[in-house]
């Protein structure tokens, strides 16, 4: 026999002890393994989050996108308006004045056929005076021929 003969019985107790670290190892192993497979999945779950989240984020910049085209397409709007209501504005100045030169005429032609009428008035009573001269002057004529 050698000299580095162990008796079987430390030998057994050995091997035990290296049987029981080695248990204990492998529970341990498999203890990691089944917090690596959940940190596996939360790890896939979270990246499923981040993925869901991406994915709003980008619903969310489409939306503004669209909200801003159509505010862009308000403030054009509201410009065109402003611009058709400034033309409505100085078209309205300009039949305003043109209305003001119609009524002005008007009362010139008022005034003239005052005038007119005045001066016709004036000529009829110029006749009418005529006429009654004339008839004075028959009538005289008529007495002196008598």
């Amino acid at each position: 026999m050698s000299d580095n003969h162990i008796p079987p019985e430390p030998h057994r107790d050995q091997a035990e002890g290296a049987r029981a670290r080695a248990e204990g190892s492998r529970q341990d192993a498999e203890q990691d393994r089944g917090f690596t497979e959940e940190h596996r999945m939360t790890a896939e779950s979270a990246r499923d989050d981040a993925e869901r989240f991406r994915q709003l984020a980008e619903g969310a910049r489409e939306v503004r996108d669209q909200h801003r085209e159509a505010l862009e397409t308000l403030r054009q709007e509201r410009e065109h308006l402003r611009e058709v209501g400034e033309a409505a504005r100085l078209a309205s100045e300009e039949a305003r004045a043109a209305a003001e030169g119609a009524r002005q005429a008007a009362i010139n032609a008022v005034h003239a056929t005052a005038e007119a009428l005045e001066a016709t008035l004036e000529h009829m009573k110029v006749v009418e005076e005529m006429r009654r001269t004339l008839r004075d002057i028959r009538d005289v004529n008529k007495l002196d021929s008598n």
